[in-house]
């Protein structure tokens, strides 16, 4: 049996504390299978707030700007949290599972890890919405890794 040799592993991370978790486990894959690791997070549509054209235009991409720079330093935290310059870092903007879609065909991977908020048991049989649609729609194995929030 011929088995295909994993070597570019693509890591989801939302901006939650939970990443923390998630990037852990994917770059612990990627290093035991010496494998390339990217990072990346998508930023879906922003909201509008304001309906006059001109100013939502400018608005948003102000705030856009900002959310690119804030989550820009939190890949490259991530990064170096994980201690390896190679790592790449991704930051797109669209719709989150199909995002992820794209990009893993885009940049040849050859599995996708993300994780999974779920706090209840019946959930836990069915992945976070995001998680689900990528399971759902991908093309590419998947790693799930069930995270959990700290309960309030």
């Amino acid at each position: 049996m011929k088995t295909n040799k994993i070597k570019k592993i693509l890591i989801a991370l939302d901006y939650d504390q939970t990443s923390k978790k998630v990037s852990e486990v994917g770059y612990s894959l990627a290093e035991s299978m010496n494998a390339e690791t990217i990072l990346l997070h998508v930023i879906s549509e922003l909201p509008v707030y304001y309906s006059e054209s001109n100013y939502t235009h400018v608005f948003k991409d102000d705030m856009l700007g900002d959310l690119n720079k804030t989550t820009q330093a939190f890949l490259d935290k991530t990064k170096k949290h994980l201690g390896d310059d190679a790592v790449q870092t991704v930051l797109k903007e669209g719709e989150i599972a199909e995002t992820i879609l794209k990009t893993a065909k885009e940049m040849h991977v050859d599995i996708i890890v993300m994780g999974s908020h779920n706090r209840k048991w019946l959930e836990s049989i069915f992945p976070g919405s995001q998680s689900e649609d990528v399971l759902e729609n991908s093309q590419f194995p998947i790693l799930i890794v069930p995270v959990k929030k700290k309960e309030d």
